[in-house]
């Protein structure tokens, strides 16, 4: 089937469920983005969604150094920067639209919906721009971010080495100081997004390495603007650089975007901020990146839920309850197949508003009251690792019973379904595993202003309760009942967690680590789904995502309870269950 671009419920997210503040939108009206969505909407179901299968059966071809792209992914691409897309959230100096996060990731799950191996390239360089507009000095702001935003050029990021995968302190890259200003780079980086292609002239590479006088660890890396080709004063193209692409790797999916192994032989780079201190300017634009790798998992979660509900409706098998004709009834009919459609709808809806909920925090962190951004701060840096690997672990469930739902075609490529959970499955893992995401929620930012940070967030979802309870109705009392036990899960969970922070008994923190993200994912994606049900802002309620968000807090809201006693008791004996059958080496701390 056609994908078609589900603005109704984005917008419904934006305003009803998560809140998108006149404050944040600026000099920006409601009606102006709901015309901006629109019309990425119509790119996104013209231009990309066709190609999706097109990148995906044909891929790139590497020689020579180059990288050729798929059929109509040049073209495309030239459309996407002739109509602006590429400087979204770019300032209005450079040339950028300067729209909020929230807006931003609104387009890119878009994106990601028509061909997320098209929306990869488009996402580093947004991330890109935003590390550069934090750090970098005037002059390299004036020679890259025009051509940034105006799609002219693109942009990468350079931190994985063979031997440097999510542990950078063994990173070994080395920056020699030139004399003049400049640095020459030398070594080698791995899985290199879009490291070289032919989309765009020039291609500018953000890379961490190290000076000779650096101290040891992460303490000593430095982030550098290296560009394919060097530039000259007026922003020319001036000469090719020493960085070259040496190879591309053969992957599950994404194959239209080219993954590069890049060397770089005494290239000249350019210093981004301050000496060792490139780890900060890189996490700039790192974790704004991974709230937009959750995106990516709803964009495709979408388009696969999309697909098995057209061919539920088409195909036909036995006879459903009740059904009366005289065929096979259509297998939308199956309590089964009922069940995992609604179970693909509801995880896809409630990691939207998981995402933009994170998108919301980061906006009012930088566009709100003096006094609120170091709060909102707080609450996007607790967001984020969950907006991540919630997300991402939700799309390929959707995924999966996606090709579920298409029964033995979905095993077959010709129906597409196996596209999506071959492309979805990588988000999972770049920019940081789900592992590290749970790790980092359970051990710094669940603790952050010593729990105070959840607490106020727990705190709303639990006023979520009260208003579900005063609205009067069978079905209101019933969410705030279910979603209140949910919190209670979370409440004890989080105690716990933060318990064993204090008692030093980190094998146990980190052994519950993912459960407690995946419970903390699903209660405050049922909290916010609730807010469906109460038609907040007065535009009335969406039947559509009425029935999702009963669906989840009647049916999914459950799981919580079990996850709460993994956490609490489940990884209790991790480590000697894991040498005895393991045979991994016991602890020596």
């Amino acid at each position: 089937m056609a994908f078609q671009a589900p603005i109704a419920d984005i917008v419904f997210t934006l305003t009803d469920i998560v809140g998108l503040d006149r404050a944040i939108l600026g000099d920006v009206d409601f009606e102006t983005v709901e015309a901006i969505l629109a019309e990425a909407g119509r790119f996104a179901e013209r231009e990309l969604a066709p190609l999706n299968r097109v990148g995906d059966r044909q891929g790139v071809v590497f020689s020579g150094g180059a990288v050729a792209t798929a059929p109509g992914w040049k073209e495309a691409f030239r459309r996407f920067a002739a109509a602006g897309w590429s400087g979204i959230s770019a300032h209005q100096r450079w040339g950028g639209q300067d729209l909020p996060v929230m807006v931003e990731m609104a387009i890119q799950e878009l994106w990601n919906a028509g061909a997320a191996a098209f929306a990869t390239g488009t996402m580093l360089s947004a991330g890109a721009v935003i590390a550069l507009e934090a750090h970098a000095g005037d002059p390299l702001k004036r020679l890259y971010l025009p051509k940034l935003a105006a799609g002219t050029w693109t942009a990468t990021m350079n931190l994985t080495e063979p031997q440097a995968g999510s542990d950078l302190n063994a990173l070994t890259t080395r920056a020699e100081p030139a004399g003049d200003g400049t640095y020459r780079i030398s070594g080698q980086k791995i899985f290199i997004t879009y490291g070289e292609h032919d989309l765009v002239e020039n291609i500018v590479h953000l890379v961490l390495a190290r000076l000779p006088d650096a101290p040891p660890g992460t303490r000593g890396i430095s982030m550098f603007v290296v560009p394919k080709f060097l530039v000259d004063s007026d922003g020319r193209l001036a000469g090719r650089n020493g960085a070259a692409a040496s190879g591309i790797e053969d992957k599950l999916g994404l194959h239209a975007a080219p993954t590069c192994t890049m060397t770089y032989d005494d290239a000249v780079g350019f210093l981004v901020g301050e000496e060792n201190r490139g780890l900060a300017c890189m996490f700039t634009m790192m974790n704004v990146t991974r709230l937009s790798v959750g995106i990516q998992a709803v964009g495709v979660a979408e388009r696969a839920s999309q697909e098995a509900l057209a061919y539920a409706r088409e195909r036909r098998q036995g006879r459903a309850p009740g059904w009366t004709g005289a065929e096979m009834s259509p297998i939308v009919d199956h309590p089964d197949v009922q069940s995992m459609l609604m179970r693909m709808k509801a995880f896809t809806a409630a990691s939207r508003s998981i995402c933009y909920a994170c998108a919301q925090a980061i906006d009012q962190s930088e566009r709100g009251t003096d006094a609120d951004r170091p709060i909102w701060a707080r609450r996007a840096a607790l967001l984020t690792p969950v907006a991540k690997a919630f997300s991402t672990d939700s799309g390929i469930e959707v995924a999966s019973l996606g090709i579920q739902v298409h029964g033995g075609a979905g095993y077959i490529e010709e129906t597409g379904a196996a596209q999506h959970l071959r492309d979805v499955r990588v988000f999972a893992i770049y920019e940081g595993t789900n592992g590290i995401q749970a790790i980092d929620l359970v051990t710094r930012k669940v603790l952050l202003e010593d729990g105070a940070v959840v607490d106020r967030l727990v705190g709303e979802m639990s006023e979520t309760v009260e208003r579900l309870r005063s609205a009067g109705t069978p079905e209101t009392a019933a969410a705030a009942a279910r979603l209140e036990a949910a919190i209670g899960d979370l409440r004890a969970a989080t105690a716990h967690v933060v318990r064993l922070s204090r008692e030093g008994r980190k094998a146990e923190q980190l052994g519950g680590a993912t459960a407690y993200l995946r419970l903390f994912g699903m209660v405050f994606g049922a909290a916010l789904l609730a807010r469906a049900l109460l038609g907040q802002r007065g535009t009335g309620r969406n039947g559509r995502m009425v029935a999702i968000a009963r669906y989840f807090t009647e049916c999914l809201l459950g799981e919580t309870t079990g996850l709460r006693r993994i956490v609490e008791a489940g990884a209790a004996g991790l480590e000697a269950q894991a040498l005895a059958a393991l045979s991994v080496s016991p602890a020596t701390n």
